[in-house]
């Protein structure tokens, strides 16, 4: 399957990001310096280099600071990609911001991430690849395999197949390894659920309620697992771990 494939990545950038704390307080999440760049423009040249070629990013807390910076980026490849800024408001749920995508998106299948995920290029390509190669494969999740997912979502498959996905089990309580990775490959049948959405108990429109109404209907997702460098920039611990080195 060729690298592009997927030509349309969404990235949703709306939070404030409180799990920084006082971090955050001046500076949007996805503006956070790593490696004398911001986060976000990171993962906007891996995905470029992953043969992304139009991006929207959802945003939201200081959103003016982030769109004044990329105003006129362009990624290393040379490409002059087409980059859409859309404001989410209110900020109520990812699978809210991820809808705000259907236009730009269209009839194309897509990548979407969060803006607290750094990657390898590769990775990318894979998710892509396992949708394209799976013709009826509605959704890919990326999945990282760790001891117990009771910090995430734990993901359950047969041969690659989703059976079901928990958010944030109780800890011990999982029989699978296998952890949400916070990016996805998606034909864009998702749209479809997501303005079907109603809110959760934490009263905001969820991506992953999507995904188990498309699991409830009986739509293939499947699982595209982490092989290389991968990192949920998600604390301040992390934000210091991947300027160290990633």
């Amino acid at each position: 399957m060729s690298e592009r494939f997927i030509r349309h990545a969404v990235v949703l950038a709306a939070g404030k990001g409180t799990r920084m704390g006082k971090i955050t307080s001046e500076i949007p999440k996805p503006m956070l310096s790593i490696q004398g760049k911001p986060m976000l423009q990171h993962i906007l040249e891996r995905l470029a280099m992953a043969g992304i070629e139009n991006f929207f990013v959802v945003v939201g807390y200081r959103h003016e600071m982030i769109e004044s910076h990329f105003r006129d980026w362009q990624p290393p490849s040379g490409l002059h990609p087409a980059l859409e800024f859309r404001v989410q408001d209110p900020v109520n749920g990812t699978g809210s911001a991820a809808l705000l995508a259907k236009d730009f998106i269209g009839n194309e299948p897509f990548l979407l991430t969060y803006a607290d995920i750094l990657c390898d290029p590769s990775e990318y390509l894979r998710c892509s690849d396992i949708l394209g190669r799976n013709l009826e494969t509605a959704a890919v999740l990326a999945v990282k395999a760790v001891d117990d997912p009771w910090q995430g979502a734990a993901v359950y498959e047969e041969d690659g197949r989703i059976q079901s996905i928990i958010e944030k089990p109780p800890k011990g309580t999982s029989t699978t390894h296998w952890n949400g990775a916070g990016f996805y490959a998606f034909r864009p049948i998702l749209f479809h659920y997501l303005e079907r959405l109603e809110p959760s108990p934490r009263n905001e429109y969820e991506l992953t309620s999507a995904l188990d109404t498309m699991l409830e209907d009986s739509l293939e997702l499947r699982i595209s697992p982490i092989a290389g460098s991968w990192r949920d920039v998600g604390r301040p611990e992390d934000l210091a771990a991947v300027n160290a080195g990633f």
